[in-house]
């Protein structure tokens, strides 16, 4: 069942969330299921969640800026970057050194940045980020070494979660919800 309010969150949770000013992204296992799969034609398709996508809407929205770090190339991460308004680095060697640089040109450190990865390359960033969380199904040498872990699973509602816990833990969930249902006062 996933988290729907504030109550819900460790407060352990909840306090490193609270000091979030940049959210990142891993791609694959993260934002997708982690399949690679190749049409006929040798072109890659991913399939991407919209409840993610709406998160990560509103966390922009909320002044929180999003990036998708990956080690893999491709145009398709580009592209749904590009229609959420988010930034994509793509091809990345070294994710930790590619968030230290996004994070040092906001003028923030590592313990603002929360990071979400599944695997293997996301370990390094994963230990440096002040919030480090994993998808339900990610590897077990990620899912030991993170602060939190999602009920989702990658590409299913997990960065999802990560959106709601940051919007809940900095005051905007409520507001946000009151904005869409019309029944109190906008958000500023």
């Amino acid at each position: 069942m996933p988290y729907s309010h504030i109550s819900d969150f460790p407060a352990d949770i909840l306090a490193r969330a609270a000091k979030v000013r940049l959210a990142c992204f891993d791609v694959d296992g993260t934002l997708t299921d982690g399949r690679l799969v190749f049409d006929s034609d040798g072109r890659e398709i991913k399939a991407f969640h919209s409840r993610d996508g709406q998160g990560l809407t509103l966390l922009r929205r909320a002044g929180i800026p999003v990036a998708f770090v990956t080690a893999r190339g491709g145009v398709i991460a580009e592209l749904r970057a590009a229609e959420l308004g988010v930034q994509a680095f793509t091809k990345v060697r070294d994710k930790l050194a590619c968030v230290g640089e996004i994070a040092a040109g906001m003028g923030i450190g590592m313990d603002a940045v929360a990071f979400m990865g599944d695997d293997y390359s996301d370990l390094g960033v994963l230990q440096a980020a002040g919030l480090s969380v994993a998808p339900a199904d990610a590897h077990a040498w990620v899912r030991e070494r993170v602060h939190w872990r999602t009920i989702a699973n990658g590409g299913a509602g997990a960065a999802r979660e990560l959106c709601d816990l940051l919007l809940a833990a900095q005051g905007h969930a409520d507001a946000m919800l009151r904005q869409a249902l019309h029944t109190g006062p906008l958000p500023a």
